[in-house]
């Protein structure tokens, strides 16, 4: 608990004694879950209401194409190992051009209702990144992120460029 998935010198090649926490990629239910908190969405599936959650779905049969392809297990035995928890090419693809990321920051409205507010792009960077990655962004990260907006244009498409990219980086994606 509360390792650190930082290696150091007297770590760095340790695999077996539990040096340092090892990054694992978020089951497939918590992450559609995790999207629609973050996104502030609502799923709707089979026979549950709207805005259930994927990790109460109890059918096996009952799935969408995010569920299927992040490996959810069906669900027919009690063993553990019917849960797929490598990563494929179809997983990443679908986070790069699939719907669902894509059609959860449009739905949810977040974007728009801060824009609305007429929040200056830099507070709502640092909000994004809080809402996605618990943590302000660095001094770097929003240097890199500044040439995005040109006086006078919309920043609504820069924003919603960040808003993927965060949903789609490293430290949204695996458990750390």
């Amino acid at each position: 608990y509360q390792r650190s998935t930082e290696k150091n010198a007297s770590n760095d090649t340790d695999e077996r004694n539990f040096a340092h926490q090892s990054l694992r990629r978020i089951k497939a239910e918590s992450m559609l879950d995790i999207l629609s908190q973050v996104t502030n969405t609502k799923d709707k599936f089979p026979r549950l209401p709207l805005g259930a959650r994927a990790v109460q779905i109890a059918d096996g049969a009952t799935s969408n194409y995010f569920l299927t392809t992040f490996g959810r297990a069906t669900r027919e035995t009690a063993c553990s190992c019917e849960v797929k928890m490598e990563p494929t090419l179809s997983q990443a693809l679908h986070l790069l051009n699939g719907d669902t990321s894509n059609a959860k920051i449009q739905q949810g409205g977040i974007l728009a209702a801060m824009l609305k507010e007429k929040v200056p792009p830099e507070q709502i960077i640092e909000r994004l990144y809080i809402r996605c990655v618990s943590r302000k962004p660095t001094p770097e990260e929003l240097a890199s992120l500044k040439p995005l907006f040109v006086e006078g244009s919309d920043p609504k498409p820069a924003l919603d460029d960040i808003f993927w990219a965060l949903l789609n980086s490293r430290e949204f994606l695996f458990n750390h």
